[in-house]
């Protein structure tokens, strides 16, 4: 027999596409269509009770007749269809199904036109996407069954459009423009046919399956032959009627058991939901209710089918959006089918979030599934965020939890990482079973390609023989489909195909870890190379979120201070309430700057008026504790004593340092506080930071020299920047202006279509120079640093990240140390050879470059720079453009400790309030060197109790000593959620607490006050 195999393929992909598919709905009679175009607040969406029977749009007659063919939808806009038929007679006994083609596009759902239906009595049916074209009727039907259904349309505008990350409008509804999107392509009732479905699926089995065996394999051609059988059996002008002996083709091969050594998939029902992306957040609230509402529909007809979704918030939107929805849900849950995973309130970035974000992402996400269902999560599950911080594994063991999950190290572009089962060892040396699937997506449809490609990739083989993939529509939503648990039923025993299974995620993970206890460690951070620019693009997001945490910070310290002192209430529902909010805009695809225009204008928007609320709250509080009086009083939020106010106390402000001498000299000026002795030159630039104590020069070049890159990377212009934005640079010299006040030397300069004024301060008895850069930004696809060369040589600098810091290298020896030209930091980053260290701190600013070059003297120098803008025009066109404040600190002779203390100091800056005059104590007290305190508040269960989460900060072993102002009935440590847990780090109680803590240990205590 001659090699056809070819043809075979070919023959299969068309009578698939041109015949099959077409063949599975039976068109036996219209439907009838009416359409009300919501026009109130420009097409936003309204309640179903104002568009269902007994709401004004029905009662006020605003339906009207649409037919096939037209076209509906300006950009965001909503529209309600009303849909009606009768089942004709033609149609008794079969299974009956509507189809309705709204105007999809053969395109992957979640990025396009969707729609939800609902009965007219306000309960949900399902979701409309464009895989997932039809609505129930009945199985079987008796005919005449009248029809009336009502779909929910959202006319969400392709924002990829037909060329990838081209600059669109499209992002913002005031610039997307009134031009109807869609059009209405079919109607119908529709018989579905069976076996043409299930021949359908057989093949793609089938098809899927064989192009992935080796051309020798005899299963391959087995498979071929079965193929071309069944092809010949079909009548193309009786598909429906033929289909069943064209089945009976494939019988053989469908049977044939899978090898004993099988790898074994455990298949997850899925949808990863962004929370915001390519659409806003009022419109993921409706993809969710979308897809739970397949998903649930689906759970009632499969019951094999698990289903896995993350994200507490999205549960809460169902809960008060849907609640009908909610209701179906919560039954799946408790039947154990709808299974909560992930633990946390969204799915957050964690590169950037601060300490108590990434703490309270988990207490807020595990303590909502505990109240509504009871369900402990014990898998952190994180497909698709930009990396992962080394902080991680600690936080995911305080909460409880077990295991961690994601998918996106293997977007990596220079480095393929080593393992997909794995023990992850964070920076304080807890290890969590981690797993990333070989699938390498998380919106699988269990195609054989896929299954095929997550066999050859699994990177543990030999030692291992399991993997997890998560399947269903994604990103924008969707979930799973019925063809996908087709799917997932034939490749379950199939030879040549990976066993499949559907599973729970805690199926999995049990099974993995017992099969693999020894399997290898990775230490630190999972470094993800691409995607590097989201730790600057969108800085008003960015600094939203940095300010709004260390303003809950406040609020929560000095509301306890004030509820236990019996001046005030503690606001446990406001803060809660905000919490949620910033917990919220730190999804992956929200605090990274990668969403449309839309998504950060609300963003920016809510931290405003976050601010202003936390403010009121701070001050409500300070002044209960200030008493009345016209003395000023300098309150004190940061976890370290500044001069004459300790940590978390308040005290009279106290008389001023001597002031800095500053002297005009050569163009330039030359700052003098008898700590350092600093010196602008007539182009505006740092060219000496002297340490007067040390006698020692900071820089080894001209220091705060703003730079400007060229900035087009090949792809993902919000989220990436290329290496080789490194080959072109210009230095920004040009002055406009250059004068002094004080202590402070003012510096301006024009550039393109840009301006920007930086103050340089010395401050009487600063150990630092302070720099306030605010940047009126009008550039396009550009990249803005400042870069200070400093005269220290390491092969290592340490950043800030959650609960700690971690190291990486200055130098670029192996791939993967030069995949890291562009890295995240928090507050810090610190620099230091034997005996001297040098500090950047700074306010706002997260991304971080530090490379090694050759010092004239000989030796080394090491160049820090902070990434302080980007202008990239895709998502949002209008990135960063306007005016921006940014500020930081070069702090020379600085140790770990010191950079920690500063960071601190920049980001919480006294409060300075009229009142009484009397000092005001902390409420605890904590010495210990470099055990610092995170967290004051009173705790979650209203119980009144004193919660204090600290940490250690330097990465050494420190005892430390809590002292409470209030008399003490007791202390336990607890978890995250505080609850109690065995004791690690608490060594006696009693009036003062002695705490043992091990290299960056986090130990949160429950004070029971007397």
């Amino acid at each position: 027999m001659h090699d056809n195999r070819a043809l075979v393929e070919k023959r299969l992909k068309r009578i698939l596409g041109q015949r099959l598919r077409p063949a599975v709905h039976r068109t036996v009679a219209p439907l009838s269509l009416t359409v009300w175009h919501v026009e109130g607040g420009q097409g936003e969406p309204v309640p179903p009770r104002v568009a269902l029977p007994g709401g004004e749009a029905v009662a006020d007659g605003r339906y009207v007749p649409v037919e096939v063919g037209e076209r509906w939808g300006p950009p965001w806009g909503t529209s309600w269809f009303h849909v009606t038929g009768e089942v004709p007679a033609a149609a008794v006994g079969r299974r009956v199904e509507l189809v309705l083609d709204l105007g999809w596009e053969d395109r992957f759902p979640g990025f396009q036109a969707e729609g939800l239906a609902y009965r007219p009595d306000g309960t949900v049916v399902k979701g409309l996407h464009p895989r997932n074209v039809w609505l129930p009727v009945g199985d079987p039907v008796s005919g005449g069954e009248r029809i009336d259904l009502y779909v929910e349309a959202a006319a969400n505008p392709r924002l990829e459009g037909d060329s990838p990350f081209a600059v669109t409008p499209l992002g913002e509804k005031s610039t997307a423009g009134s031009e109807p999107l869609y059009r209405v392509n079919r109607a119908d009732v529709a018989v579905f046919e069976q076996d043409v479905w299930e021949l359908w699926q057989d093949l793609e089995a089938i098809g899927g399956l064989m192009p992935q065996l080796p051309e020798g394999e005899p299963r391959r051609w087995q498979l071929l032959r079965a193929v071309e059988r069944a092809l010949d059996a079909l009548d193309l002008q009786d598909v429906a009627g033929t289909a069943a002996a064209a089945r009976a083709e494939l019988t053989g091969v469908l049977t044939k058991p899978a090898n004993a050594s099988a790898h074994r998939l455990s298949a997850v029902g899925h949808a990863h939901i962004d929370s915001a992306w390519l659409w806003p957040v009022r419109e993921t609230v409706r993809k969710v209710a979308r897809t739970t509402s397949n998903v649930v529909s689906l759970l009632d007809e499969y019951p094999d089918l698990v289903y896995a979704m993350s994200s507490a918030q999205q549960y809460a939107w169902i809960e008060e959006h849907r609640p009908e929805v909610f209701q179906r849900v919560a039954e799946q849950v408790k039947g154990g089918r709808f299974v909560p995973v992930g633990g946390m309130w969204v799915e957050s970035d964690t590169n950037l979030p601060g300490s108590e974000a990434m703490a309270r992402q988990l207490v807020h996400g595990k303590r909502y599934f505990l109240d509504r269902f009871g369900v402990d999560t014990q898998e952190v599950w994180l497909p698709d965020s930009f990396g992962y911080s080394p902080a991680l594994p600690q936080l995911v063991t305080l909460s409880g939890s077990r295991w961690f999950l994601t998918q996106k190290i293997s977007w990596n572009k220079q480095n393929v990482f080593p393992h997909h089962s794995f023990w992850w060892e964070g920076l304080d040396g807890t290890r969590v079973f981690t797993h990333f699937p070989p699938v390498d997506t998380y919106n699988s449809d269990l195609s054989g390609g896929e299954l095929a490609h997550a066999v050859r990739n699994f990177r543990d083989k030999g030692d291992a023989n399991r993997s997890l993939v998560p399947f269903g529509w994604g990103d924008g939503g969707g979930g799973p489909t019925r063809e996908m648990i087709a799917q997932a039923r034939r490749t379950a025993d199939l030879e040549g195909s990976p066993r499949v299974a559907i599973e729970k995620p805690s199926e999995f993970f049990a099974a993995a870890e017992a099969e693999y206890p020894n399997a290898p460690v990775w230490t630190g951070e999972l470094y993800l190379e691409i995607h590097r620019a989201t730790y600057t693009s969108q800085a008003k997001t960015k600094q939203g979120n940095r300010r709004s945490e260390h303003l809950l910070h406040e609020a929560e310290l000095w509301s306890a201070t004030a509820a236990v002192a019996g001046a005030a209430d503690y606001p446990y529902d406001d803060l809660d309430r905000i919490w949620k909010v910033v917990l919220l805009n730190q999804f992956h695809d929200i605090l990274p700057g990668s969403s449309i225009a839309w998504v950060h204008r609300e963003a920016r928007d809510q931290y405003a008026g976050i601010a202003a609320e936390l403010t009121e709250i701070v001050g409500r509080a300070q002044r209960a504790l200030a008493g009345d009086g016209d003395t000023t009083v300098a309150f004190n939020a940061a976890p370290h004593g500044r001069r004459d106010v300790p940590a978390f106390a308040a005290a009279p402000v106290a008389l001023p340092s001597p002031p800095t001498e500053v002297v005009a000299a050569d163009g330039g000026y030359v700052l003098d506080n008898g700590l350092l002795r600093v010196t602008v030159d007539g182009r505006g630039l740092l060219t000496s930071v002297l340490d007067l104590e040390a006698g020692r020069e900071v820089l080894a070049g001209p220091g705060n020299l703003l730079q400007l890159h060229q900035d087009l990377p090949n792809q993902w212009d919000a989220w990436d920047v290329d290496e080789f934005y490194r080959n072109t640079v210009t230095d920004l010299v040009d002055l406009d202006e250059l004068s002094a006040d004080g202590d402070t030397v003012r510096v301006a300069r024009t550039f393109g279509d840009s301006h920007v004024v930086q103050e340089l301060t010395l401050a009487a008895g600063a150990n630092r120079v302070d720099v306030s850069t605010e940047v009126d930004w009008h550039e396009r696809e550009k990249f803005l640093k400042a870069a200070f060369p400093l005269d220290v040589q390491t092969q290592r600098a340490a950043y800030e990240t959650q609960f700690g810091h971690h190291y990486r290298p200055t130098h670029e020896n192996t791939s993967w140390d030069a995949a890291r030209f562009e890295v995240c930091a928090h507050r810090f980053v610190h620099l230091e050879e034997p005996g001297y260290g040098v500090a950047l701190v700074n306010d706002s600013t997260y991304g971080h470059d530090v490379r090694r070059g050759a010092s004239p003297s000989g030796g080394t120098t090491t160049t820090v720079r902070l990434s302080l803008l980007r202008a990239p025009r895709y998502p949002d066109p209008e990135t960063d453009q306007g005016v921006h404040t940014l500020r930081y600190s070069l702090v020379p002779g600085a140790s770990i400790d010191d950079a920690v203390r500063e960071g601190y100091a920049l980001n919480l800056p006294a409060r300075l309030v009229e009142g009484a005059g009397h000092e005001v104590e902390p409420l605890v007290r904590v010495s210990g060197g470099s055990v610092v305190v995170s967290a004051v508040k009173l705790a979650d269960d209203r119980s009144g109790d004193v919660v204090v989460r600290l940490y250690e900060s330097g990465g050494g072993r420190a005892t430390a000593t809590l002292t409470a102002s209030f008399p003490l009935a007791g202390v336990e440590e607890t978890d995250l959620l505080e609850r109690p847990v065995e004791a690690s780090a608490l060594v006696t109680g009693g009036d003062d607490v002695t705490l043992r803590l091990r290299p960056f240990q986090i130990v949160t205590l429950r004070l029971r006050r007397a």
